[in-house]
């Protein structure tokens, strides 16, 4: 694999609530060794656009090589099966 794996997550980062799934989805990539581009939900209006526009009912969104893994169950699984 090359030294250089590379993912985007989006997350969730309210004022009042930090999703858990997306601290979760972010350590698991960084102990694998990927670069992490950390992507910020700030407002529930960024969030609900968000997952309107990506037709998801939930965060975290996690990309990687550009191709889309799914929230932090289909990471889990993607990286045990790679």
């Amino acid at each position: 694999m090359p030294d250089n794996r590379s993912a985007t997550l989006y997350r969730m980062v309210l004022p009042d609530h930090t999703c858990p799934f997306g601290i979760r989805a972010k350590q698991l990539l960084q102990s694998e060794g990927f670069d992490v581009d950390d992507r910020i939900l700030r407002s529930r209006e960024e969030v609900d656009a968000f997952k309107a526009e990506h037709g998801i009912a939930t965060t975290p969104l996690i990309f990687i090589d550009g191709e889309q893994i799914g929230g932090s169950d289909d990471l889990e699984r993607h990286l045990a099966a790679g």
